[in-house]
């Protein structure tokens, strides 16, 4: 079993900058993928950026070049650091980790505001 809890949303002017993390507890080692979604009012959950064991990433095209997923494994924890932000990055952004047999385990959620 493994839990994860997100932490590090607020409030940011456009153009600014926040970086999410994602502590992960339990069966760490069963972790095959960790990854960030988000989920804006009326539209449906959506892949920002996830990362593999090995270090492997990928993006939506709207996170790339702006937004950098990155894994500390001595600490067990998952950040999304993201620059450059825009209104309609607006959204409750949550933290997944995949394991090797298939479960995937989401965090409870942070708001990430971006507004002037």
């Amino acid at each position: 079993q493994v839990q994860v809890a997100e932490s590090g949303g607020g409030l940011v002017q456009p153009g600014g900058s926040l970086r999410l993390s994602c502590a992960a507890s339990g069966s760490i080692v069963s972790i095959a993928v960790m990854g960030w979604y988000r989920q804006a009012p009326g539209k449906e959950r959506e892949l920002v950026a996830k990362i593999t064991t090995v270090g492997d990433t990928n993006y939506a095209d709207s996170a790339k070049g702006r937004f950098t997923i990155s894994r500390n494994f001595a600490k067990d924890t998952l950040y999304l650091q993201m620059n450059n932000l825009k209104p309609e990055d607006t959204a409750v952004y949550y933290c997944i980790a995949l394991q090797y047999n298939g479960l995937t385990s989401w965090g409870q959620g942070t708001q990430v505001t971006v507004s002037s």
